[in-house]
């Protein structure tokens, strides 16, 4: 179980390969300079509901793996958050997609 950390103050536990594929998809947006909401289900343990940070190139963000292995990449994932990032509700974690056989 990895770590997301926002400004220093937020930490919220994702699956290392999803936040290894959230990664990639703030990071690039982050590199375009490119302002945006990102949303995840709370875990029941901190009282559940849903959670949502304006991120933006100002703010300082971490990530913290649990396993000292990168998981392996699917395009069709990071794809598909991609496009989420770039709605009007900005980056939610949707389902991973089959990853095709190239």
């Amino acid at each position: 179980m990895g770590k997301f950390t926002y400004d220093s103050n937020l930490t919220v536990d994702f699956d290392d390969r999803v936040l290894a594929h959230i990664q990639i998809v703030i990071g690039a947006k982050l590199r375009r300079g490119e302002s945006f909401y990102f949303s995840w289900r709370d875990d029941p343990l901190v009282g559940g509901g849903r959670s949502t940070v304006w991120v933006h190139p100002g703010i300082s963000i971490a990530y913290k793996y649990f396993g000292s292995k990168g998981p392996a990449l699917n395009r069709d994932w990071v794809e598909a958050l991609s496009l989420s990032a770039n709605s009007t509700t900005g980056l939610q974690i949707v389902n991973e997609p089959p990853q095709r056989v190239a």
